[in-house]
């Protein structure tokens, strides 16, 4: 068989360039999962509560992209690991079971194990090992089932709810707290879900964990500490909102704290959110580096003595 080279290239005569496969594999996908994600976006994606699908998605989407070159200097001569088989027998399986069935849990997750499966049978193990947090971050867009949202869901609200009680308290506010419910003045409030549920808790988990990927800190103690406080975080977060949305029904009354400025109070939870983690990351930079500060002293007089 004849060859010539390119700039770089070699290609085969009657050979395929390497991006008909993946294009194959792209068309496959899109066949399969369009229809869910339209779905996804005609239904739960549109509620407050599962808001945070498609942006999960989109972010997704651009993180494999932004590894995509790593991923493939990574894996240049791997060969395809036949671990992506079963894998990709499960992810069909999972497939087909949830769109008969209408399990979106299996539906949507069985994507994950779909790309898993393509990237061990395509580029081996070392893709798979480069996009793997691409791959985790999905899993925050996948709808969870409707009793552990509500078995979940009911102890956070109860939890926030009485920390935002306590703390208007201990600033001189009349308000008192029955289950979830707040009475501030003459005003009653009902902390919802979109307010103080899992899918929020969700939301806010994968903006900490999408921060700790991005900065990618080289210390150790560092990383786990601040994964460990995400979840504190959160829930510190999802206070400062109903405190907020308390407040402004409190000064402004019933409608400004249902209307526009309801809306606004989302923006102060992913805000403050972000703060919190930055401040706490802030925090631990300055341990980190006393810590290391006082570690150079004593070598120093190790070798000294």
């Amino acid at each position: 068989m004849r060859s010539f080279t390119a700039p770089g290239n070699t290609l085969r005569l009657g050979q395929p360039p390497v991006w008909y496969g993946w294009a194959i594999v792209a068309l496959g996908l899109a066949a399969m999962y369009i229809p869910s994600f339209v779905d996804l976006f005609r239904g739960l994606w549109s509620t407050d509560a599962q808001a945070h699908g498609p942006i999960v998605f989109a972010i997704s989407l651009w993180l494999m992209y932004r590894k995509w070159p790593a991923m493939w200097e990574a894996s240049r001569g791997a060969r395809p690991s036949p671990w992506g088989w079963p894998l990709f027998v499960c992810g069909l399986l999972l497939y087909v079971l949830g769109r008969s069935q209408d399990i979106l849990i299996f539906e949507i997750g069985s994507l994950i194990w779909l790309l898993a499966a393509i990237l061990l049978l395509q580029r081996g193990s070392q893709a798979l090992k480069a996009q793997w947090f691409t791959l985790f971050f999905m899993l925050f867009m996948i709808p969870l089932p409707g009793p552990v949202v509500d078995t979940l869901t009911m102890p956070m609200k109860m939890a926030v709810s009485y920390v935002a009680e306590h703390v208007l308290y201990g600033f001189g506010y009349p308000i008192a707290r029955q289950g979830v419910i707040l009475q501030i003045g003459q005003y009653k409030l009902l902390v919802a879900d979109a307010c103080a549920g899992l899918h929020t808790l969700f939301t806010l988990e994968a903006l900490g964990l999408l921060y700790l990927n991005l900065i990618r800190h080289d210390s150790l103690f560092r990383n786990t500490v601040l994964a460990i406080l995400i979840v504190p975080i959160s829930f510190t977060a999802n206070v400062i909102r109903v405190m907020v949305l308390t407040l402004i029904t409190y000064h402004f009354g019933d409608e400004a704290g249902q209307g526009f400025l309801h809306d606004f109070a989302g923006m102060v939870l992913f805000i403050s959110a972000l703060l919190l983690i930055i401040g706490v990351d802030s925090l631990l930079q300055l341990f980190v580096r006393s810590r290391n500060a006082n570690k150079v002293p004593r070598a120093t007089a190790r070798t000294g003595a």
